[in-house]
């Protein structure tokens, strides 16, 4: 029994000193022309490895200082840097005879930088794993120049940083961080499948997790991809998933998949907001807005169709489609937005988010709104023009019948001063959007027992007020801010009108002077 104890330990005592001496007899860096020459081939990329180590323990060669080219249309600094390459290898074939098989690939810590073309759909990886774009040898005489027929079993990235810009673009870069991507059955000419997660620039993470491939060798920007996609806490200003000139700021979650064929990407879900800012002279919603889509995205002309946009406030349910054109550096938008009968106890703490500013320490409260709007033009000047109703609701802390009280004694009527809130029964307008500033024209107004006015007006950039109005034949004008709001007899409107009257007379079917209103002021007591 000892006896054979003493020769296990020999025979073990024996393979231990050859896993330890094996790297003495092989040089690893005798490989290095073959890596890099596969490297190259497959990506389409001049490809280079700084020392190669074995080690037995590890089970394969380590490579460190790893560079691949860029796209010389984009730029001559590297596509990748990476700290070092693990390239697992069958051992017993590199042992007895020298022949370096590759199982697995590993690239710890890399630097990828993407870049998007100014226009179209070109990316600076769209060349990869196209031979013609490589700087490595012609093919020898009989080879063939389709795809190379490059697979590995599993082909990893551990701890990356991508960072993704638009050339020409004066956009500061975008920078995903703690990058881990994981695919098992990697080959140029089939499907695999692949997980990937990141840290998303500003805050929060992403995760995709799905089949892609096979790679087209034209341009790797086209590779047929399904997947799910779950985002947590992603910054909409900073997450480079909405074009940062439209002004829309927020927290989101997001849970749906995306599917592309390479020439058409159909993504759908919902999405979550939190704190949402929808335009920059807002401020954040008061209360979560969801967002249920469908898009479906041309990649090659850059161009999409919403088919499906809900956009949920509580139980305010809006509905938003049309088009979009991101071509160009600023995305262009022609979009519709609907919504009927929808609650204004569930709108009003979203309003801040569309720049919609109501008087200091009021609030919007009952009642139902109905908006129709189109949005159109680039996302950085877009016009949104439409007609909006309000109907059965309160202007909530407001008294419009003490701000109105020399109209209204103007008009012989006596001011409600003693009600608290302003209840509208209705009020309708056009209303267009745009960055000069809004115009409402046709506004319709009507609170039961005070008045009924008619009119128009502007709010400029900067929230100051500018309308002429007309309330029982008396008109008045409305400035200040819309925080701060005056509401004014006009004067000049008056005299005009009574210039006119002294002049013309009134007709039959004419309305009444407001001299009749004006009299009950300077008749006599009994």
């Amino acid at each position: 029994m000892n006896r054979r104890l003493k020769i296990v330990g020999i025979v073990v005592a024996v393979l231990i000193v050859i896993v330890i001496a094996i790297p003495f007899f092989i040089d690893a860096n005798a490989f290095r022309p073959k890596l890099e020459s596969e490297l190259t081939t497959a990506l389409g990329r001049q490809a280079t490895v700084g020392n190669l180590s074995l080690s037995l323990l590890l089970g394969g060669v380590t490579a460190d200082n790893i560079s691949i080219a860029d796209d010389p249309a984009f730029s001559k600094t590297p596509f990748v840097q990476a700290k070092s390459l693990k390239v697992g290898v069958e051992l017993l074939p590199l042992i007895f005879s020298k022949t370096l098989n590759v199982t697995d690939l590993t690239l710890n810590q890399p630097e990828i930088n993407l870049v998007h073309s100014q226009e179209g759909d070109k990316w600076n990886f769209s060349s990869l794993g196209n031979s013609s774009a490589t700087a490595a040898p012609a093919p020898t005489p009989g080879s063939s120049s389709s795809t190379p027929s490059f697979s590995v079993g599993k082909l990893n990235v551990s701890d990356g940083r991508i960072t993704v810009s638009r050339a020409g673009s004066g956009q500061q870069p975008r920078v995903y961080d703690k990058v881990e991507i994981e695919v098992k059955n990697f080959s140029l000419t089939s499907s695999f499948p692949f997980q990937m997660s990141a840290n998303l620039p500003a805050g929060g993470s992403l995760k995709l997790d799905g089949n892609a491939g096979p790679i087209d060798a034209n341009n790797a920007a086209h590779t047929p991809l399904q997947a799910k996609v779950t985002i947590k806490q992603a910054n909409l200003a900073a997450s480079g998933f909405i074009d940062p000139a439209a002004g829309i700021s927020g927290i989101a979650d997001f849970d749906g998949t995306v599917a592309s064929d390479g020439h058409l990407a159909k993504t759908s879900g919902t999405l979550k907001t939190e704190k949402l800012q929808v335009v920059k002279k807002g401020a954040p919603a008061g209360k979560p807005v969801e967002v249920l889509y469908t898009v479906t995205h041309d990649i090659v002309k850059q161009t999409g169709v919403l088919s499906q946009g809900e956009i949920k406030m509580g139980n305010a349910v809006a509905h938003i489609t049309g088009t979009y054109d991101a071509h160009d550096p600023t995305t262009t938008v022609n979009l519709k937005l609907e919504g009927q009968g929808l609650p204004v106890d569930d709108l009003e703490a979203v309003l801040p988010a569309v720049g919609v500013i109501l008087p200091s320490g009021s609030r919007l409260k009952g009642g139902t709104l109905a908006l129709n709007f189109t949005i159109v033009g680039p996302v950085d000047k877009t016009v949104t023009a439409g007609t909006v109703r309000m109907e059965n609701a309160a202007l909530a802390n407001f008294n419009l019948g003490s701000k109105l009280s020399a109209i209204s004694a103007l008009s012989g009527k006596g001011a409600a001063q003693q009600q608290k809130d302003t209840v509208i029964q209705t009020f309708s307008s056009n209303v267009r959007v745009a960055p000069e500033g809004t115009r409402a024209e046709n506004i319709n107004l009507v609170v039961p027992s005070l008045l009924t006015a008619t009119g128009a007006g502007t709010v400029s950039p900067s929230n100051a007020l500018d309308f002429k109005m007309k309330a029982d034949n008396i008109p008045f004008v409305i400035s200040g801010t819309t925080s701060d709001p005056k509401f004014l007899p006009d004067v000049k409107g008056m005299a005009g009108s009574l210039l006119q009257d002294a002049l013309g007379g009134n007709k039959p079917g004419q309305q009444k002077s407001p001299l009749g209103g004006l009299s009950g002021m300077f008749k006599k007591k009994p």
